[in-house]
């Protein structure tokens, strides 16, 4: 009798096993509960499983980061060491990656310079090459080091963003192929620039251009500030939101036009009729927490949708605590205050681009020049959304 009831029961798990591995909802279903990279693994297992992860992964858009402070414990960058880590656990298939890191605890010359090997260090290429290495083949994955960085800490949208003006501190934003959405870096230099580079890029002469997020290096060397102005004249012509901030150094992408310490321009070109965008300027006059929280609901009025939104804080280094009478994280929570489940992430710069600005479906709001986009002793706070 009991072997009777143990080929019923073993009866019984085969018919489970087969469900569980051969109709396709349920395939379908456990797949969604794993991580991209898990998924991808079993995905080579037979057709049926690989069909189902591709369905899968086109539904995963939702955009993710990772964040790190603190004094890392290896030899590379904590970023470095914690993303390591968390990659494995994202639920998206990364396309886009935005990276920044503080140039204090991540010093060197831009990702395109060659060291020896005596030299290497943590900033050496070898580690950005072992970034590379973490996400797929053909992701795009853009690296700035900044005077401070802002973020908010790996897990929720809802978990208070910090801003970073010393320690070690740095975060990846990873953005997935999404419907209605392009995403497009670009990176010039003074060799490289030209309208049919902008072009390419899609800069100028592209009616779905919503957003620009760009960041100027060694912007202070001669012919750098002539630099910028010829690049914000051609972006101010069209109708899309442009923001960034002057940065410290470039560590990815490299262009191999660049000579050491020649100055240039990275960033993101976002276009698509999914893509909305606003910001507003905190100027000079703006020196307390209630009148950031007062500028900051300004941008509440655009009416961005919270899903699939990132914040981006673009501030001078002479403001956040000694601005505000030795005040820490002030503009960083009036942005939680007023955007609850918006993750925040930026920088603190050397210069601020931007200005107040709406970009909704074909509408735009608040025309602007030249010299109305670049700023020093502000801080550029901006929506974005990607569907």
């Amino acid at each position: 009798m009991d072997k009777d009831q143990d080929f019923a029961v073993s009866a019984e798990d085969s018919k489970a096993a087969y469900v569980l591995s051969n109709v396709a909802e349920v395939v379908e279903r456990i797949q969604t509960f794993l991580p991209t990279k898990s998924l991808l693994r079993i995905a080579s297992v037979c057709r049926l499983w690989r069909n189902c992860a591709r369905r899968v992964l086109r539904t995963q858009q939702q955009l993710d980061w990772v964040s790190a402070c603190g004094p890392s414990r290896s030899e590379v960058h904590g970023l470095c060491s914690i993303l390591a880590e968390e990659v494995e656990k994202v639920f998206l298939l990364p396309k886009t990656v935005m990276a920044m890191v503080n140039c204090k605890a991540f010093p060197g010359q831009a990702y395109c310079y060659r060291q020896s090997k005596a030299k290497r260090s943590r900033h050496s290429p070898d580690t950005i090459e072992e970034l590379n290495l973490l996400f797929p083949k053909g992701c795009d994955i853009m690296v700035v080091a900044t005077p401070g960085i802002v973020l908010t800490p790996s897990g929720s949208c809802s978990t208070p963003p910090q801003e970073h003006q010393e320690g070690e501190a740095g975060f990846a934003v990873m953005f997935p192929g999404m419907e209605g959405v392009n995403i497009k870096p670009f990176h010039f230099c003074k060799k490289s620039i030209s309208p049919s580079a902008l072009k390419e890029a899609g800069l100028i002469d592209n009616p779905e251009l919503r957003v620009v997020l760009l960041f100027v290096y060694e912007a202070y060397k001669p012919g750098g500030g002539h630099f910028l102005n010829e690049l914000l004249e051609q972006l101010a012509k069209g109708k899309a939101l442009v923001v960034g901030g002057l940065v410290e150094s470039v560590l990815s992408p490299s262009r191999h036009c660049c000579s050491q310490g020649a100055y240039g321009v990275v960033g993101l070109a976002l276009s698509g009729p999914k893509v909305q965008g606003a910001s507003v300027l905190l100027d000079q006059d703006v020196n307390s927490p209630k009148e950031a929280e007062a500028t900051l609901r300004r941008l509440k009025a655009a009416k961005i949708p919270e899903r699939n939104t990132l914040g981006f804080m673009f501030a001078c280094v002479g403001r956040g605590q000694n601005y505000y009478n030795n005040q820490t994280n002030v503009e960083a929570d009036a942005f939680h205050k007023v955007f609850p489940n918006t993750p925040l992430f930026g920088l603190f710069g050397n210069g601020e681009i931007g200005c107040d600005r709406i970009i909704k479906d074909d509408c735009t709001l608040c025309d602007t020049g030249t010299n109305s986009l670049q700023h020093e002793y502000t801080t550029v706070m901006t929506l974005v959304h990607l569907g």
